[in-house]
Formats: structure tokens, sequence, C-alpha cells
């Protein structure tokens, strides 16, 4: 099975569809199964101590699930996130974040996505998050 989307694909269906404002999520790879994002973080991602807040974290955890699943399914918008658990290991500290999101299942209603998360550069894990996402049901015809 080949992937579904283009890195330039899905970049371009995130600019036109998250516009607002700063700067959004880059989709540097995919290939089936496999999605790795950056996000460059801003002054108000960052607690005292110059840690990357976890709001930060989890959003771009559930962004990397997104594009995940988009590499078995082709961009769909209304797949939904269902459930996102994530485990803070260690102190995040950078000027922007990586996810790797790795697709562990797919049915026709669910998927389930690992998600490990670094500051750019790091080789230590951040944090980790599980992603659960809803898959629509094409319409019937």
């Amino acid at each position: 099975m080949a992937c579904k989307v283009t890195v330039e694909e899905v970049n371009a269906f995130y600019d036109s569809v998250f516009t607002g404002g700063g700067e959004q999520d880059r989709v540097l790879e995919v290939r089936e199964n496999y999605a790795r994002v950056r996000q460059a973080i801003g002054e108000g991602n960052i607690r005292p101590g110059g840690y990357i807040n976890g709001p930060m974290q989890m959003a771009l955890a559930d962004s990397a699930a997104y594009v995940a699943v988009f590499t078995r399914i082709g961009i769909t918008p209304m797949a939904l996130t269902s459930n996102l658990n994530i485990n803070f290991m260690r102190p995040c500290i950078g000027e922007a974040v990586i996810a790797e999101a790795h697709l562990l299942k797919i049915g026709k209603t669910l998927a389930v996505i690992s998600v490990d998360i670094r500051a750019e550069g790091s080789d230590k894990l951040s944090s980790h998050a599980v992603v659960n996402y809803s898959i629509p049901l094409e319409p019937a015809s």
C-alpha cells in the first residue's frame, strides 16, 4: 500500500484550513503509517524556566497523529480526535518541537497512533502520546 498524501499536499491543506495566525505546524516527512511534524515555539508557549508548555506538546501530538491518518486514507478533514493521552517525561526546552507519529492500527472508523515528541535537535524524548482518531464513514450514495 502506498502513502496517500505528500508533504506538499498536507502543508497546502494546513495553510488553507488553519488560518488562525502565527506559524503553522509544518509537515516535514510522510510515508505510509508515519508523519514527522515541526512546530516553532513562540513566547506564549513557554513556561517559567524556559520549558515548552504541555498544551503545545499536546497540540503537536494531535496534529502529527492527524497527518499519520492521512497517510492511509488521504486528506480527510473530518477525521476527529476521540482520545489523547500524553505522558510528560522530561522538560522540553528549545525553539521548536518535533513530533513523530506512527500509525499503529487503522480500521473503518478508528485509528490508533503513537506519537513521540522531542525538542528539535534532541535525541531525548520529552513526551509520548497515544492518540485515537475517529474516521468518518463515507456518505451513502
